[in-house]
């Protein structure tokens, strides 16, 4: 007789029922140290879920510092409504200096633009040919699904519908779908960008094997709803102000007892 295929969701609780048995603990002191050396962020909306969204795409494959560069390029040449803050809005988990305040882009305007015009306009977030067409595919998507460009709607669905939703969408992976998700409603989500991959293959969190689609998958089955929000920041700002990709400042780090980067048989 078969056996039958596991799920990704199977796949991912299997892996978390096993690293809870040859690793008891180790979720918990990972977020208690994290939490020791950063705090406990709060969740709050900073963005409208549009606006994360572009900008989400915006950063892909870039410092967050080009993407908002990109934002507020945007803004200027299509704005929405006349004169804007110069005061700069951010949010926990973002690595750049924060977008201008005031309202979003003229979202019609951006998407029934000749592409080269918008890709000259994003040229500074890097990466625009690529980016461009993206951002036009997702303002069209929503507009002829929705009849206008709000996302406010899927703060009213599941989280895993709301991200089957996003994810049809030609160039939202799961990670910007998870980021606009998690940060514009506080969606019970994990998104697995370069910082969180690297520092929880270090840890010992995620097996080194496991690709990113997995880890999202893994990081539900290994956390509380009410723990997505701090894990997410706090692993990126662990991976940019610590576990850096080349020469992480171990001996500073309170995970270093548990962390199999520092100890390879580390408990």
């Amino acid at each position: 007789m078969k056996r039958r295929r596991l799920t990704p969701e199977g796949k991912a609780k299997v892996r978390a029922a096993r690293l809870r048995r040859l690793r008891p603990g180790l979720v918990e002191d990972t977020m208690a140290g994290l939490a020791a050396m950063y705090g406990h962020p709060t969740w709050q909306r900073v963005h409208d879920p549009m606006s994360e969204l572009v900008l989400t795409i915006l950063s892909q494959n870039t410092a967050d510092v080009n993407a908002e560069k990109a934002f507020d390029a945007l803004r200027r040449r299509w704005p929405s409504a006349p004169g804007s803050s110069t005061a700069r809005i951010n949010r926990p988990g973002w690595g750049g200096a924060g977008i201008g305040g005031g309202p979003a882009p003229d979202w019609a305007a951006v998407e029934s633009v000749p592409v080269a015009e918008l890709v000259d306009v994003i040229r500074p977030g890097g990466l625009a040919p690529q980016k461009a067409p993206r951002i036009q595919a997702a303002l069209r998507t929503v507009r002829e699904s929705r009849g206008d460009y709000s996302l406010e709607f899927l703060g009213d669905l599941p989280a895993l519908e709301a991200l089957g939703w996003l994810t049809a969408i030609d160039g939202v992976g799961r990670k910007t779908a998870s980021v606009v998700l998690l940060f514009a409603f506080g969606a019970p989500l994990m998104p697995v960008d370069r910082h969180v991959e690297r520092v929880s293959k270090r840890i010992g969190l995620v097996p080194e094997a496991v690709d990113v689609d997995a880890a999202h998958e893994l990081f539900l089955a290994l956390l509380e709803p009410d723990q997505m929000h701090e894990a997410h920041v706090n692993l990126i700002t662990h991976g940019r102000q610590t576990c850096h990709a080349q020469r992480p400042a171990c001996g500073s780090c309170l995970l270093a007892p548990r962390c199999r980067y520092v100890d390879s048989r580390a408990p």
